[in-house]
């Protein structure tokens, strides 16, 4: 991280939009815990964008070209919010550098520059949240949580 982003944090002013994510992945934490299977969270984090009335798509397929000929199943993100920001869903002890080089790859293939990584098995979660651009280094959340609805 250079000096310039250092001591930034992100704010939800930065984002609507991913605050907004964020907001619902806390509802569906709160009411969840951690220690369920990714499945779970994926269902019910799912329930809550459509509560909030944010516009998703579940495991859409990310193409690679290989040798003139595309792949369709190469890579599925977990989902696809309002076709801008991509979200992955871990439940692991702790994200590692292969869990955001994996959003990095998605962003690339998708041509998106936003994505999360929302890690379930955290307490509290926002310590288990990774906001990824392209064009930035990976920022950490603020202290800073959203309201829930």
């Amino acid at each position: 991280m250079d000096a310039a982003h250092s001591g930034k944090r992100w704010q939800a002013g930065d984002d609507p939009l991913s605050y907004g994510i964020i907001g619902a992945a806390i509802e569906v934490h709160r009411l969840l815990g951690p220690e369920l299977l990714e499945s779970a969270y994926e269902e019910c984090l799912c329930l809550e964008l459509s509560l909030r009335a944010i516009p998703f798509e579940r495991q859409v397929t990310l193409p690679i070209v290989y040798k003139s000929i595309t792949l369709q199943r190469a890579y599925k993100p977990d989902l696809l919010i309002d076709k801008a920001v991509i979200v992955e869903l871990k439940t692991v002890d702790k994200i590692l550098p292969v869990h955001e080089a994996q959003l990095l790859t998605y962003l690339k293939l998708s041509g998106l520059d936003r994505a999360l990584l929302l890690n379930f098995n955290s307490v509290p979660l926002k310590s288990g949240i990774r906001r990824l651009n392209k064009s930035l280094p990976v920022l950490p959340v603020s202290q800073a949580v959203p309201a829930a609805d």
